[in-house]
């Protein structure tokens, strides 16, 4: 069982746009998966 929530969240690596393959500046645990700019095509 995880301790602490707030540290499973905080250890979370960084997102990724399936797209392009970005960093997304999102918090992590949100259901997007694909940066602003290709988010717009």
């Amino acid at each position: 069982m995880i301790e602490n929530v707030v540290e499973f969240f905080k250890n979370l690596p960084p997102k990724q746009c399936a797209t392009c393959g970005e960093k997304i500046e999102e918090q992590h645990e949100c259901y997007g998966n694909h940066c602003q700019t290709c988010n717009d095509i």
